[in-house]
Formats: C-alpha cells, sequence, structure tokens
C-alpha cells in the first residue's frame, strides 16, 4: 500500500507555506508590480551608496526589490531607469549602480542556490541515486525532484513518472525541475560523483531549496509565475507600500 503522498513544492504556490504562514509580498520599483517575496530580487545599497546584490534578501539597511531578468536588469542599467527608480524608491540621488551589476547579481544567486543545497546535503536530506530516488518516488516519500541541465530525457521522464505515482498524480504531467546546472556543477556543490538527478523528501527542506531557486530561475528569465502571496503580514505593510527594505 502506498503512503500517503508529501505536499511537493509544486502544489505550495498559492503564497502560503505549511501551516498556513503568509508570504509577503513587495513591489518592484521598475514596474509597479506586486509580487512575493520569495520570487522577486533584492538590492541593497551599502552606506556610501553601491548598490549591491543581495541573494539571501537578508542584508540590514536600505533596499529595493526587482522582479527582472538579467537581460532587464541590464537594459535598465543601460538607460538609466534602475537608477532613476531606485533614487525615486530610496530618495537618495547620489547612488553609484555598478555596469557588472547583472553578473554580480547572478553569481550571488547562483552561491546562494548551491550553498542551500550544500545544507541540506550535510542535514542529510538530499536522496541521490537514480535507483534510489524511484524507489522513494514510488513510494510518495519525495516532496521534490530536480534534474541537471545534462540529464537525458529518458531518465529523466522514468524518474518524473515515479514521482507522479507516488503523488496520486498520475497523468497531470508534472514534472521534476531541470536546474540551470550541469551534473559536474551539481557534483562539486554536494561532493559526490556524478549528480545527475536529486530529491528531497522533506517538504519544508524542498521549501527552502525553492526560494533561491525561484529567485535563480527568475533572473535568467526561466522563473515561475508570480503568485498571489495572501495578505502581506502588517509589519510588512509600510515596507510595502514604500517597495523599500
Amino acid at each position: 500500500m502506498r503512503n500517503p503522498r508529501n505536499d511537493t513544492v509544486a502544489a505550495k504556490r498559492s503564497g502560503r507555506r505549511s501551516g498556513d504562514e503568509d508570504v509577503p509580498e513587495r513591489r518592484c520599483i521598475l514596474t509597479g508590480r506586486n509580487a512575493c517575496r520569495d520570487d522577486l530580487l533584492r538590492l541593497a545599497v551599502s552606506p556610501d551608496g553601491l548598490v549591491l546584490p543581495d541573494a539571501l534578501a537578508r542584508a540590514p539597511g536600505r533596499g529595493a526589490w526587482i522582479g527582472a531578468s538579467k537581460d532587464e536588469l541590464a537594459a535598465a542599467i543601460a538607460g538609466g531607469q534602475l537608477k532613476a527608480a531606485l533614487a525615486r524608491s530610496i530618495k537618495d540621488g547620489s547612488l553609484t549602480v555598478p555596469q557588472d551589476l547583472p553578473e554580480l547579481f547572478e553569481n550571488a544567486l547562483l552561491r546562494a542556490f548551491l550553498d542551500r543545497l550544500g545544507l541540506e546535503m550535510r542535514a542529510g536530506r538530499i536522496i541521490l541515486g537514480s535507483e534510489k530516488i524511484a524507489n522513494e518516488a514510488r513510494s510518495g516519500k519525495v516532496a521534490a525532484l530536480y534534474h541537471a541541465s545534462d540529464a537525458s530525457e529518458d531518465g529523466s521522464k522514468k524518474l518524473d513518472q515515479a514521482w507522479r505515482v507516488g503523488m496520486d498524480a498520475e497523468g497531470s504531467g508534472q514534472t521534476g525541475q531541470t536546474l540551470p546546472l550541469d551534473r559536474k556543477a551539481l557534483s562539486v556543490a554536494l561532493g559526490r560523483d556524478n549528480v545527475v538527478h536529486l530529491a528531497l523528501a522533506d517538504a519544508r527542506s524542498a521549501e527552502r531549496v525553492s526560494v533561491p531557486l525561484r529567485r535563480l530561475l527568475t533572473f535568467l528569465g526561466a522563473g515561475l509565475p508570480a503568485d498571489n502571496c495572501g495578505d502581506v503580514a502588517v509589519d510588512d505593510a509600510a515596507q510595502d507600500a514604500a517597495a523599500v527594505n
């Protein structure tokens, strides 16, 4: 008898995390659109006015949020729109925006995602090996499934099918997430040989991994649709209105 399926990350895109915890919204200073905090990117401003990527969205002090891809950010820097939007949001016209900010952001987001995977690996929450993943997936014990960018189509499809069986979601077309990283990069990050597929059994662990991954995919132009995040926490309302911090 199959175990009851885990809640998957894909099923948690309503803006509420497990336990009905609200996910705050933020406003993009470039477009004025609201989106889930976890789907936007934060720019931090140093005390001397230098604009830097805040991949973890935890840096103290002034900051602002954007929902832009790497190419869109580069265009906004070149056209002066980013600096103007930051000046309006932070009320400071003396900011310095590095021309290589898009590259800095990509590197920071990639590092944040790989660091998160490394933490989950050291905690013993990552399942590796196609056979083991397939067995756990068919038993309903996989909350999130990922494939390297150079994984074979056949291998990915077999694991996707096993995952759907375990989730009682046959016919849904649900698939694991193809990562913007090849097997070599994943192997180095996790300290294992030939990491082509990986899975997470713990839903909370999968949720933690999904945040830096969503931001990375958004920046690379392959992000998930913005969600309705539900009600914004009261203590965040003033910040949301100003689109800062």
